[in-house]
């Protein structure tokens, strides 16, 4: 099976790439235009694997999309090439139109052109996964969760960017027959993670002594699933998910971001005496701005349908997520000091 992955340096991508090459022995080939949250590092354990192959590319630059897909003619394409983070949305929203949504249009009429070329065989079998997010749902009560068929109500230039993509995926397969299945997720932590997301930012400051910045009261709450669960979800949604149907993956693990943070901070107490106790370092800052107040995802679809189920729950997940950061300071270091040091982003005039 021959896979093309697009934003496979970033940190959903980079599970799934190191999955499919290491786990399912797929030729892979994992295009990334390597924007500041791309990271080959995070692929050192299969970047020598003879079913790696790695191109530099934006998934706006339509010559070299084309091109390759037709030295490599992919059976599947997983599309997770996007930015994603909140923040970063609010105060520059202009780079999530452009690649969220323009890059989206020019991926799928990219595939269009090229599975309109395959014979019927190829036709029948080939997949085109768009991989979104449950923040396209907007934000849920105290009560209830987001289902497949939960409305649109996007909060965020990230979310609304989101938004328009899954609605060009599905287009063009209801348009043009492309045999497209979109995903929408929870919010994912684990190992790689850049560290401008709250888990990896809440571990490191704290490492460093550091204040923990936690928006509002902290009583946002989100679904959170473990990276490495996930990757095993887009799999089986690529290659058994039905065409034009959505996904919803979650690890049924909600959680408040106060206590999220409370737990970090438990944990490395336990096994990091520096800077501790930890919780002292928790500082309460000014909301984000149409900040979601609860996520929270119903899988029944791809547990019943698909037999995918998350294997980690949140406290052995965050257990392994922490011990990772305190054992891999090659990775993270080099962040911290050189593109991202854990300064508030999102901030603009005005609010």
């Amino acid at each position: 099976m021959r896979i093309l992955v697009t934003g496979g340096a970033g940190f959903i991508g980079s599970a799934l790439v190191r999955h499919l090459v290491g786990d399912i022995g797929a030729e892979v080939l994992n295009v990334d235009k390597l924007t500041y949250a791309g990271n080959l590092a995070s692929l050192a354990s299969v970047e020598s694997a003879p079913n790696y192959q790695f191109l530099r590319a934006d998934i706006c630059d339509r010559a070299k999309i084309q091109e390759a897909f037709v030295s490599f003619r992919p059976d599947i394409v997983m599309h997770l090439a996007a930015e994603s983070h909140v923040d970063r949305s609010i105060s520059g929203a202009a780079d999530f139109i452009q690649t969220n949504i323009v890059g989206t249009f020019s991926l799928l009429d990219t595939a269009r052109h090229y599975w309109e070329g395959l014979d019927a065989r190829g036709k029948s079998a080939f997949r085109f996964l768009h991989v979104s997010t449950d923040e396209v749902y907007g934000s849920l009560g105290d009560e209830g969760l987001f289902e497949e068929t939960t409305p649109y109500d996007p909060s965020s230039p990230y979310s609304a960017s989101k938004a328009a993509s899954d609605h060009l995926a599905i287009a063009w397969h209801r348009t043009y027959g492309l045999p497209v299945v979109v995903s929408n997720c929870s919010n994912n932590y684990g190992p790689y993670h850049f560290p401008e997301k709250l888990i990896p930012l809440m571990i490191l400051n704290a490492l460093e002594g550091k204040p923990l910045p936690v928006y509002g009261n902290g009583a946002n709450v989100r679904d959170w699933l473990y990276v490495e669960d996930h990757a095993r979800a887009l799999y089986t949604i690529a290659s058994r998910g039905r065409p034009g149907e959505k996904y919803n993956v979650g690890g049924r693990n909600e959680r408040r971001n106060i206590d999220v943070v409370q737990r970090i901070c438990a944990i490395l107490d336990g096994v990091y005496k520096d800077n501790g106790p930890h919780a002292q370092l928790i500082t309460n800052v000014t909301d984000r701005p149409g900040h979601d107040a609860r996520y929270a995802i119903d899988a029944s679809k791809i547990e019943g349908e698909l037999g995918w189920k998350a294997e980690e729950t949140f406290e052995t997940g965050i257990e392994k997520t922490v011990h990772w950061y305190l054992e891999n300071e090659w990775w993270w270091r080099p962040l911290r000091e050189n593109v991202y040091s854990g300064e508030r982003l999102g901030v603009f005039k005005g609010r």
